[in-house]
């Protein structure tokens, strides 16, 4: 084969290979948007199908970091979407929301959506959550529904209660995730519940924490930082875990005139609040 055949086909096969791999990868976004998560369930309706995805694939009690992609019916990734969520708990005689986060891009994304939904208690077979993604491409307005399976967080790491103001919280820990022996940075979200189906995030709290081991004397640790709310409305802290195992850590919330609106301090004759979240490692 003389030199001028082996360059025809030379060329020919780059501009194959060009056109294969456009082909594959005009419909997939860029393996970094999804690094780290797992694929945890599929909204399908007659146009598109939303992708969910998670840390590892589950929803879980407490505070979940969700996000999503919505594809056409020939798998190509909608990048010009806006939209909303909405998760409903459906119990035997009643229904009812949780707080969630608004739907925005992630970060350094094209294709990617998400946010946070706490989940304040497990589904079931009979009473389960549904989560309703409602969005708008191009001026059209599409919605898609499906049951979502919430199992219950091996610890502690969310509260609902009614403070002495008359109004129902939901507290839920964000970090650590990954504990560590060293002063963690410590976050979390607070909402108040306006109805069953409206939470508004609650601003200018301060969330105070005094980490403990019961199974060590109920000792504390120091250089503790109370958590006191972020500008992104996250509430900011430090955590100090000075040796490995289990820690509770006792909560108080107090409100923006400095008053005590739930939680008890820990003393000698009270070894723990009655509000509290759960680490162990």
């Amino acid at each position: 084969m003389n030199f001028t055949k082996i360059f025809k086909y030379s060329c020919l096969f780059a501009v194959a290979c060009f056109f294969v791999s456009c082909s594959k990868d005009e419909n997939v976004a860029p393996s970094n948007e999804l690094d780290g998560l797992s694929p945890a369930m599929t909204l399908v309706n007659e146009n598109h199908q939303i992708e969910v995805y998670t840390a590892d694939g589950k929803f879980y009690t407490g505070y979940n970091r969700i996000y999503f992609q919505i594809r056409n019916a020939d798998g190509s990734l909608i990048n010009n979407a806006t939209a909303t969520w909405t998760p409903v708990m459906n119990m035997m005689n009643m229904k009812h929301c949780c707080p969630a986060s608004a739907v925005t891009k992630k970060e350094n994304a094209q294709s990617t959506y998400g946010g946070h939904i706490v989940f304040q208690m497990a589904g079931g077979d009979e009473e389960y959550w549904e989560l309703t993604i409602n969005y708008t491409i191009n001026g059209n307005d599409y919605t898609a529904k499906s049951k979502i399976e919430v199992g219950a967080a091996p610890r502690r790491v969310v509260e609902t209660f009614q403070a002495s103001d008359g109004k129902n919280y939901v507290m839920a820990m964000v970090e650590p995730t990954a504990p560590r022996v060293a002063i963690n940075d410590m976050k979390a979200v607070l909402y108040r519940m306006e109805s069953m189906m409206n939470f508004i995030p609650v601003e200018d709290y301060k969330i105070k924490i005094d980490p403990r081991m019961p199974g060590m004397g109920n000792h504390t640790s120091p250089n503790n930082m109370d958590l006191t709310q972020g500008a992104d409305g996250v509430y900011l802290g430090k955590l100090s875990l000075t040796m490995t195992g289990y820690w509770k850590i006792n909560l108080q919330l107090e409100n923006n005139d400095q008053d005590i609106i739930k939680g008890e301090p820990v003393t000698e004759t009270n070894e723990g609040s009655s509000i509290y979240f759960e680490l162990e490692f």
